[in-house]
Formats: structure tokens, sequence, C-alpha cells
């Protein structure tokens, strides 16, 4: 037994050299790939506000609003002895962080356009309490430092916030209901404003997705190396999310999927309990969030390193796919549409590698091609045409339960003016690629 546990401890201590490693190569230097200087006045994060994006966002909302009163609550803390907490016990709320890039809580912001050139931006933040700042940690508080890193002219105490509401010029808009003296009173939906102007991403937020894909292929190409039969997929999932902390991820975009053997064939599978076996493939789908944004990025490999004649069919399959689909991709093309190029090329390029049906079946093919991501990772815009400065994923998959043999491969697309730009393709995407970077192992 202690030969045992000695023997795991080494390989588990490999996996995280082989993780740092990748970390430094992807980067190009010894720095993490999502390093950026702190700011160490602001909560959370302590991240910078661009504050050229943040006042763009807030005057493009205005002039659609036109004439009126828009209020954006920021999030609460949730209860860590309460709530089921994941990573952190605070992130801020969508609609309030894209138009001010903060992360204080319990804040509410406040916009008024009495026409196109009269709007007045206020942010209303509570009262420092440096004894609960002990437990919190530091907090922003409505004076001059507020002002000078939000970008903000006028901050002013949460307690004003009342009187304000009560005097809003009409129509107001909010997400829900906005608290108006003694009484909630019903407003104008801002939501679905904001996630059309969500859709297409601005330069910042492409910045952020791109660096939230980047720090997930180093990890991606963290796991590939690690990888050896015998290991745990939980073991899988530690090398994978150490290359995503190391290289400075805020958080996990979502829950990471590690599924090997029979588990590749589920598609939301994240126990990762499995001991993999020489033979299996591994799905991997998982990825880092950076800057509020996340990436979606799935691999599939053998864990051994070889891919059998068989698997390397369906892989094949899938990637041409995956690759038929972004050849098609331009501008005013739906996700619909591109789901049935994948579809199609499956279609007429199966054979009898599924058996009667071709592989386009939904018997095998059980999800759609994919999805715009952002500050979720199932993100606004779903059923648009595609448009410039949009991000989408093309995931195209195979899952053949009987041979517990399932295939999925998964990048994140920019969609520019003439197609598209593949924004994950650092991590290998090709059976021969998979395969040199595993045999240097």
């Amino acid at each position: 037994m202690r030969i045992v546990v000695l023997s795991a401890v080494i390989s588990i201590v490999r996996c995280a050299e082989s993780a740092s490693q990748t970390a430094s190569t992807v980067a190009g230097s010894g720095a993490p790939i999502g390093a950026y200087t702190v700011v160490p006045e602001l909560p959370g994060m302590g991240r910078p506000v661009d504050i050229t994006a943040t006042a763009a966002r807030r005057r493009a909302l205005m002039r659609r609003i036109g004439r009126g009163t828009v209020l954006i609550p920021a999030g609460h803390e949730r209860n860590i002895e309460q709530d089921y907490v994941q990573d952190n016990d605070f992130r801020q709320d969508n609609t309030f962080y894209y138009f001010t890039e903060l992360e204080t809580q319990d804040a509410v912001l406040m916009m008024t356009a009495r026409g196109p050139d009269s709007v007045e931006t206020v942010l209303f933040l509570p009262p420092r309490t440096p004894s609960q700042e002990r437990w919190t940690g530091l907090r922003l508080g409505p004076d001059s430092v507020a002002v000078r890193l939000s970008g903000i002219a006028t901050v002013l105490p949460i307690d004003s916030l009342d009187a304000r509401a009560r005097a809003a010029l009409q129509p107001v808009y909010t997400q829900g209901h906005v608290r108006r003296g003694s009484a909630d009173t019903a407003a104008n939906n801002l939501t679905p404003i904001v996630d059309s102007m969500r859709v297409v991403k601005d330069a910042d937020e492409i910045m952020r997705l791109r660096r939230a894909v980047d720090i997930s292929v180093a990890g991606h190409i963290a796991a590939m190396r690690a990888a050896r039969p015998g290991m745990y997929e939980y073991q899988l999932e530690a090398v994978l999310e150490d290359g995503f902390r190391s290289n400075g991820a805020d958080r996990l975009g979502y829950p990471s999927i590690v599924g090997s053997g029979p588990n590749s064939t589920t598609l939301h599978y994240d126990v990762n309990r499995r001991k993999t076996e020489n033979g299996d493939l591994v799905v991997i789908d998982a990825a880092a969030e950076w800057g509020q944004y996340t990436a979606d990025v799935t691999r599939t490999f053998p864990v051994n390193g070889k891919f059998t004649p068989r698997q390397k069919a369906i892989y094949d399959l899938v990637l041409g796919a995956q690759q038929a689909a972004f050849d098609s991709l331009r501008p005013g093309v739906t996700m619909r549409q591109l789901d049935g190029i994948a579809r199609r090329y499956m279609q007429q390029h199966s054979g009898t590698l599924c058996g009667q049906k071709t592989c386009d079946d939904r018997d095998y093919f059980n999800h759609g091609l994919g999805h715009p991501i952002g500050m979720d990772v199932h993100d606004v815009g779903f059923g648009r045409p595609l448009e410039p400065g949009m991000v989408i994923t093309l995931e195209p998959g195979i899952y053949l339960q009987a041979e517990k043999l399932g295939v999925r491969i998964e990048d994140d697309v920019l969609v520019t003016a003439k197609g598209g730009e593949w924004l994950s393709a650092g991590a290998p995407r090709t059976t021969d690629a998979i395969e040199k970077l595993m045999s240097a192992r």
C-alpha cells in the first residue's frame, strides 16, 4: 500500500510540473497568461476598469433609451454558510459589470437621459465599514477614490438612492423591480435591450475572451501531457485546472467535464471519479473565466497517447464536420444553418462508421453545433444571424454508447467580416498533432 501511495504522489507531482511547464510555453515567457497590474484600492480581483469602454457602453444604452431613467443593481454576496459556493462567494451581476467593470457589492448604477446630449450617470455605493472589511476584504466607498477608478463623475452614498429614485424621470428601466421609497414599483424590463447590445463584442470584451481562451488552451495542453492509463479522471481535472489557475484564471467558466471510456459518451458528465484504462478516449470539456468572460473548449484524446484506427476514423469525421461548418461561417449565416452543414458533412462521409444509420443521426450527434459565449458560457444571441464581433463555439460530436466511445471537438471562433478566426487553435485539433504532443511526455 505504501508503494502504491508513493507512486500516486509522484504521478501527481509530475503532472503539476508538466502543467507548470506548459503554462510557460504557451505564455511565451515565465509570466502567467492572465497577469495584469492589480489596483489595490479596487475590490474583488482588483482589475483596472477600461473607462473608455464602459463609458461608450453607457452612452450606447442611453441612446437606445432616448429619454428616461435606468437603474442597475450590483450583485450581492452569497451566504457561504447556506449557499453552494463554487470558487468564490461573489461574482458580479453581468449587466452591472458590463456598464462599470466594478466588482463592488450592493451598489446601484443610475443613468438618466433627457435627450441625446443630456445624460447623467450616478454610482451609489454603501459606506465603508473598516471592522466589517476585516472579514470581507476591501470595499469601494462613496468617495473620490471611486470617482477616479470608475470614471463616473458622481458617486453618492447608497442611502440617497430612494430620494433620487422617487424623482426619477419616466419611463424607468431596470432588471425586474426597483425600490422607490417604501414600495417596489414595476419598471420596464432592461434585460432585452442590454442583451441585444452584448451580442456583438467590443474590443475590450474580445481581449478578455482571447485571454480566457489562451488560459483554457494551456490547461488542455497540460492535461494531454500529463495523461497516463490508470490515472483517475479527477487527477486529470487537477492538472487541467492547475493549468488554468497558474495562468491567472479568475475561476472556472463551468464545472470541468473529464469523461473517460464510457463517460466520454455522457455530454455533461462532471463527477470525474473513474479510473482510466489503457485504450480509453478522454473527453475534456472545460474552460477558464478571465475578466468576467469565459471560454468553452473541448478536446478528445487517447489516454495512452495513441488513437486506434477506429477512434481515429470517428475523430476525423467529427473534425471534418467542424471544419466544414467553419469554412461556411460568414456574417448573415445562422447557427442553425451551420448545424445543418456539419450534419450534412457527417451524413455524406459516414459510410458504415455508425452502422446502419449515418453518424449525424440524433442517436449519435445529439446536441446542437454551438452557441455564443461571453460573460455566460451560453451567452446572449441565440438565433441571431452572425455578425462580425460575435464569438461562438463549434462543437460537433459523435457518441457511441455501445462502444464506450465518445468524441467531441469544441473550439471558440470570432466572427469576422470575411468569415471566422479560430481563437482556440493553440490546443491540438488533429490526431497527428495530439499524438505528437503526447509522445513528447
